[in-house]
């Protein structure tokens, strides 16, 4: 579980098959081989570290679900490590589990993101996305995307500040919101079914009986 809250740049130094090698600093302290770490707003494992660079076994759905497969040699990356208890919560609980890939339709610092319909449900006014594993708010929901403000600091220590017109990012919505979905839809269906019962019986209780023919 990650917050969203960018804590270091990273570069891709070498891209080979399925392995990745990034260079870093801040989110090297303590690591270990099995630990999770988020590169562009996707959770990625380690498995190999030595100075000042880490690796990581991008898989083919990684690469069909985000944009790592787009990453060369030189590029940056937005990198955090998970969230400990007894961090403080300053963006939005992320999994690191990318749930689309969005594109920018209009640079900072009023980033515009035009996003799959399917998704586009989850984002509300002033709720929380993540773009590229950065937790941002959600200025306004467009018929196809949304806007959010993205302030100089954000500008200048992550990705965004790099993004152009027409470039992809990765976007995860709000888990609650799904859960939110999925719970609700579960009462719907009952309400449903109730409603159904109800007319049937209604149905039943008002049709005349068949009296043999008289």
């Amino acid at each position: 579980m990650f917050t969203g809250l960018v804590e270091e740049l990273g570069a891709i130094e070498s891209f080979e098959g399925d392995r990745i090698r990034i260079v870093a600093r801040k989110v090297l302290d303590g690591v270990e081989i099995g630990d999770s770490t988020a590169v562009n707003g996707c959770c990625l494992t380690v498995v190999a570290f030595g100075d000042g660079w880490w690796e990581a076994d991008v898989s083919d759905e990684t690469r069909r679900r985000t944009t790592l497969g787009d990453l060369a040699p030189g590029d940056p990356v937005n990198l955090e490590r998970p969230v400990r208890l007894e961090d403080r919560l300053g963006g939005h609980l992320v999994q690191g589990h990318v749930d689309g890939v969005g594109e920018v339709v209009a640079p900072v610092p009023d980033l515009q993101v035009r996003m799959p319909a399917d998704l586009l449900r989850y984002v509300v006014e002033k709720g929380s996305i993540t773009v590229d594993g950065v937790s941002l708010t959600v200025v306004d929901v467009l018929a196809d995307g949304f806007t959010v403000a993205v302030i100089p600091h954000t500008d200048e220590v992550t990705t965004l500040g790099h993004r152009s017109a027409g470039q992809g990012v990765n976007l995860e919505v709000d888990v609650m919101a799904k859960y939110a979905e999925r719970l609700l839809a579960g009462q719907v269906a009952q309400l449903e079914q109730a409603a159904r019962a109800a007319r049937d019986a209604s149905t039943a209780a008002t049709t005349p009986q068949d009296e043999g023919g008289r």
